[in-house]
């Protein structure tokens, strides 16, 4: 089935043990899912979660490569190194041999009758319609163990810029916006790369428009750490943008990077 860029259409209704989904463009390369992969790692709640016993992390659609897949289970191992780590892949084209202890199974957002407690959907419904959204994050919510998370994001082609939202039992908890410390002007360039469910609420009226505002207010007012580089000049933008939003603290000053309750995006 040949990708055919837009409108893509999906039955996340269906009963069914067989795949859910649309075949998408499935690129991927090196590295570039690593901005998340560190903000996982690094993640005192899924330190928590993950630290005992023998966890499952399924990839939904790792595209036409191992690459990316095999870089989270590293990742992942270091956690915990007893991480069981499956591919999906909803073409049967790409579903791959065993590789550096991870297996490839053909699947999609039923996530192949697996119950995970961690699922990955990188670069996928960014390819669907914003309405099937919510009706993907549903089933794979469904699927996942009670106490068990979901992380959805996109990202450009070689990760420069990411974006993600982490989701439970009980829904989406938390949106993240990663970038290269040299990558935009200003925080809200990462607009383009802003999750499905949120690309076309940038506009004036809704929160998420107004949080990347006042995020390049804020970066603005920074100004004058400009000499000491681009991570420090964040880190004193988001000490300002703590004072309107619930937004994290700490955190690696590698990436310039921001977690945000849900609520206050959506």
């Amino acid at each position: 089935m040949a990708y055919h860029g837009h409108n893509k259409r999906a039955d996340f209704t269906k009963n069914t043990t067989k795949p859910i989904g649309v075949i998408t463009r499935g690129t991927t390369g090196f590295n570039r899912l690593r901005r998340c992969d560190r903000w996982v790692f690094h993640n005192p709640e899924l330190q928590a979660a993950f630290r005992l016993g023998k966890p499952l992390a399924i990839d939904v659609g790792y595209g036409e490569s191992y690459t990316t897949t095999c870089e989270w289970a590293r990742f992942l191992r270091k956690m915990n190194p007893r991480f069981e780590v499956v591919g999906l892949e909803i073409d049967p084209e790409r579903v791959l041999p065993p590789r550096d202890g991870v297996r490839f199974e053909l699947g999609g957002f039923e996530l192949a009758g697996y119950t995970p407690q961690l699922v990955r959907a990188f670069n996928v419904l960014r390819q669907y319609d914003v309405d099937q959204v919510w009706d993907a994050w549903d089933l794979v919510r469904s699927k996942i163990a009670d106490d068990g998370y979901f992380v959805e994001g996109t990202c450009d082609e070689i990760g420069r810029r990411a974006t993600w939202v982490l989701l439970d039992k009980n829904g989406p908890r938390s949106l993240t916006l990663a970038w290269n410390p040299w990558e935009l002007d200003k925080p809200s360039d990462i607009a383009e790369r802003l999750p499905k469910i949120l690309i076309h609420n940038n506009i004036p009226g809704h929160k998420i428009y107004d949080f990347l505002q006042a995020a390049d207010d804020c970066w603005a007012r920074a100004s004058g750490f400009e000499a000491f580089g681009p991570r420090v000049r964040w880190q004193e933008a988001k000490q300002m943008l703590r004072h309107e939003f619930a937004i994290d603290r700490g955190g690696l000053v590698r990436d310039n990077r921001v977690t945000i309750a849900w609520d206050e995006v959506y």
